[in-house]
């Protein structure tokens, strides 16, 4: 003859814990673990071990329960129980947070049924009534407010607005972009290089040029260099450059800037 078990169902190991020690009508304080635990087995071996994660809460549960059955049936000697403590107290704690839950739940949903009990006349106020707004009271508004307070007031107002000021963004100008024609300093270079024949880089820039007139004149310089125009010579790293003339005296010749527009792009 088969025995047949009417299995009560449970949202996790705590409630059924909770369950069997109401149940059995003990201490939460003071568990009989071996009791509970083998009460305990007793369900998870009827349980239905198609959810397997449901199975393994429950399996956990076991193997704590039976490490504490264990380390309760084994002999201690006083100090050793004194330094360990009672192995049931986490387990006891974790039943006391989930019960206090588990209340709180029931509080709710029982406040939630009765609400649905309660009926609420709809609002009858004309609109032009609920609009309405009363004049401010400048008496209460400005009730206790003294110059101090207002200079106070006034200097957190400002500093919150510099606080918003990127200290190193604000320093930048504004940028533009400059015409710059590459062409032109090419020709005005090359004027230069004719006149004086053999020159300094920096005695080129003497006439207070820009970082941008710097920089231009330099790739009019290496251009010229390119087709042959100039030579340029520098015997040492950061040494100034010196620059000689290539074309005949007298014979100046049109510059072949082709593929100029090439090279800027």
């Amino acid at each position: 003859m088969e025995i047949s078990y009417k299995l009560e169902h449970f949202e996790g190991p705590l409630d059924l814990l909770l369950h069997l020690i109401e149940k059995n009508k003990v201490n939460i304080y003071d568990i009989p673990i071996v009791e509970i635990t083998s009460q305990y087995l007793d369900y998870v071996s009827h349980m239905d071990k198609e959810d397997l994660n449901l199975v393994s809460d429950f399996l956990v549960m076991a193997a704590t329960l039976i490490d504490i059955k264990s380390r309760m049936l084994l002999p201690r000697e006083e100090e050793e129980e004194d330094e360990e403590g009672d192995p049931r107290a986490e387990l006891v704690a974790r039943l006391l947070e989930y019960k206090k839950y588990k209340l709180i739940s029931q509080e709710l949903a029982e406040l939630e049924d009765a609400a649905g009990l309660h009926l609420y006349k709809p609002s009858t106020v004309p609109p032009e009534v609920a609009k309405y707004e009363p004049p401010v009271d400048l008496d209460q508004l400005l009730d206790g407010l003294t110059l101090a307070r207002l200079q106070s007031i006034f200097q957190q107002v400002m500093k919150r607005k510099e606080d918003k000021i990127d200290r190193v963004r604000s320093s930048f100008g504004t940028i533009k972009r400059e015409p710059v024609s590459l062409e032109e300093k090419i020709g005005a270079v090359m004027t230069y290089a004719r006149k004086h024949r053999n020159f300094r880089f920096r005695q080129m820039l003497e006439t207070g040029a820009d970082k941008l007139d710097v920089v231009v004149t330099f790739l009019a310089i290496l251009e010229l260099m390119k087709i042959g125009k100039i030579h340029l010579t520098q015997e040492h790293i950061f040494d100034d450059m010196v620059i000689e003339t290539l074309e005949p005296e007298g014979q100046e010749e049109e510059l072949d800037l082709e593929g100029l527009d090439d090279f800027m792009e």
